[in-house]
């Protein structure tokens, strides 16, 4: 087996992640300004970055698999790999979905701008996952 290089899919999720803590950034401030339209089409956008880095990850294991012959087998790195990629991708699939249904609760008008700790609480969820990742990338891909 071969080990995982940062390039392209990593740094592409790296990317993928970091804009959609901006586009998170941009709806909280638009729900703020009572911009509920907006804040919607961010969280939408937002959404489908999350989902987007989902994606990309299923491809790099298919080809980590398939094609690197990288497997939980491979010894401590493929099963550090895994363990550690995975256990985050389960942690931006749980955040997705949380922004989907904040999303869902904003079309529905349930968060004002005085009143909308729950997107609050989903969105230091994200943020936090977004650094969470940022350490993983240089750890697991870079060194």
């Amino acid at each position: 087996f071969r080990t995982m290089g940062p390039w392209p899919i990593p740094t592409l999720n790296t990317a993928i992640l970091l804009s959609s803590g901006v586009t998170l950034t941009i709806a909280h401030h638009a729900l703020i300004a009572n911009h509920r339209a907006k804040a919607i089409a961010w969280m939408w956008i937002t959404v489908a970055l999350g989902l987007s880095f989902l994606c990309c990850q299923a491809y790099e294991y298919h080809e980590a698999y398939t094609e690197m012959n990288l497997k939980l087998s491979s010894g401590i790195y493929g099963s550090t790999f895994f363990m550690l990629t995975g256990f985050h991708g389960f942690h931006v699939f749980v955040g997705m979905l949380m922004l989907l249904f904040i999303t869902l609760r904003i079309q529905k008008g349930h968060f004002t701008p005085q009143r909308h700790f729950g997107f609050e609480g989903a969105a230091w969820y994200w943020h936090f996952v977004d650094v969470v990742w940022l350490g993983l990338y240089v750890v697991v891909y870079w060194l």
